[in-house]
């Protein structure tokens, strides 16, 4: 597979000057509306502590408490059904489906669907598939991926979607009103919700001690097309597991805070059992789980509840779009998981980081985030999947940086150089300078002037 080049997606969308200080400034202010929220809780720190912990144990403990889930769901009356990969997961779905003779199913927020390719899967095997929630149905119907797992069209103008709405939806051609735009989708979905058989979700989280999982959404639409279908099936990353039902008021009350800085979602709905009459199936994946658990450096991106504050918060993720990442999931945490999937065709994610330490400040489960971006650059360093060029590069500075001889001789010539001929720096070609004023060129190093102006070796 081709390797990915974020720089060049980054580079198109920044082509849209005004669309990418939107985009900044929009999510900024989301970060900054978490902030506030956060701040009212004065143990906010200690709930992030304790979800922390809590996903360690779980994690530390997850065979277990798989086992515990399917025991009691399938008390519960709901089906159970085990997928190690994407294309097993889809199969499952597909079967399921077919089973009921259904061609048309109405689905609700699941980035695993999106991450297994569910929908395309599915109309290919003559399944049509609509996307309920507002943003993945914006999405849809202009025929591309989410940008952002929590605001999927964040990286559209009103403007754009009254002409997408106006093309597919038949409203007034130039019509931008939210309002106006926002009933014309609610009406198209009614007959969605009245008329589809089969309904699909995503799981927030699954309780192993009660056999229930947990939608939380902000519409409302995973509760009307679970409670109008004749089969609901939800689909669940096998780490949204946690132990017992006490925990889950610990991730709610920092799910929503860290989301969208709200105090919680608008709807938290608990499925334990089918109504009578009626089918409920979990599909547990794995697809790629177990090697991330498997990798001590790398196991704690397992803890991630999806919240998107490390998107909200990243300066390279604000200024440079969800689909540079091209990745199902984008940012920082998505530059984690991304290469555990795919080495080679995600290689440079890792390196879409200031590793400025933004994101893991901000995570509701202290994932170590910049961290794990580091080691994945070392990694695949090691594993000769980078630029060439670059890899060249940090060999040279890895000699240069391990002699201290060639340290200063270095630091000398680069001074020198920018002294003298800054042409070698400020041109066109180095992309680092296209965003940067060169500094002055000092005179000496730190350490040049150290030795002339210290007064006591010992000291």
């Amino acid at each position: 597979m081709k390797i990915a080049d974020h720089a060049e997606k980054s580079r198109v969308f920044n082509l849209d000057e005004d669309r990418v200080d939107w985009h900044d400034k929009t999510l900024w202010f989301i970060r900054q509306k978490r902030d506030k929220v956060a701040h009212q809780i004065s143990q906010w720190e200690e709930l992030r502590e304790a979800a922390s912990q809590i996903k360690n144990h779980t994690l530390s403990n997850l065979h277990n408490y798989l086992e515990e889930f399917e025991k009691n769901a399938k008390a519960n009356g709901i089906q159970i059904h085990w997928a190690a990969d994407a294309k097993e997961h889809n199969e499952i779905v597909l079967s399921l489906l077919q089973k009921h003779n259904i061609t048309e199913m109405v689905k609700s927020k699941s980035m695993l669907t999106e991450e297994c390719h569910l929908n395309d899967f599915l109309e290919k095997n003559g399944v049509g598939v609509i996307d309920s929630d507002l943003g993945e149905r914006i999405v849809q119907l202009a025929k591309e991926p989410p940008s952002h797992i929590v605001l999927p069209c964040i990286h559209k103008k009103k403007e754009e979607i009254g002409e997408l709405f106006h093309e597919h939806l038949g409203t007034p051609k130039g019509s931008a009103d939210p309002q106006l735009l926002t009933e014309a989708a609610r009406q198209h979905l009614r007959d969605t919700f009245l008329t589809r058989k089969a309904a699909l979700t995503g799981v927030n989280f699954a309780i192993a001690e009660t056999g229930e999982f947990v939608v939380c959404t902000n519409e409302g639409n995973a509760d009307m097309g679970a409670h109008l279908a004749d089969i609901h099936i939800a689909c669940m990353g096998i780490e949204k597991i946690i132990p017992k039902r006490e925990h889950l008021s610990v991730f709610l009350r920092l799910l929503g805070r860290s989301a969208t800085g709200q105090p919680i979602t608008t709807y938290s709905s608990h499925f334990a059992k089918p109504i009578v009459g009626k089918e409920m199936h979990i599909v547990l994946v794995d697809n790629g789980r177990t090697r991330q658990l498997g990798r001590p450096d790398f196991r704690n991106s397992l803890k991630c509840i999806r919240c998107a504050a490390c998107f909200n918060t990243c300066p390279v993720y604000r200024r440079s779009g969800g689909h540079s990442y091209q990745a199902v999931i984008a940012g920082p945490i998505g530059s984690i998981l991304s290469p555990n999937l795919d080495m080679k065709a995600h290689a440079d994610l890792p390196f879409a980081s200031t590793l400025c330490g933004s994101c893991s400040n901000v995570c509701p489960v202290k994932i170590d985030i910049h961290d794990q971006l580091y080691k994945w650059r070392q990694v695949l360093v090691k594993e000769g999947i980078v630029d060439p060029k670059k890899a060249l590069a940090i060999q040279v500075m890895a000699k240069t940086l391990a002699s201290p001889t060639m340290y200063r001789l270095a630091g000398k010539a680069a001074r020198v150089t920018l002294k003298y001929a800054p042409f070698v720096a400020n041109n066109k070609f180095n992309a680092w300078y296209l965003h940067r004023e060169m500094p002055t060129v000092p005179t000496s190093s730190f350490g040049e002037w150290y030795s002339k102006n210290r007064k006591d070796n010992n000291e």
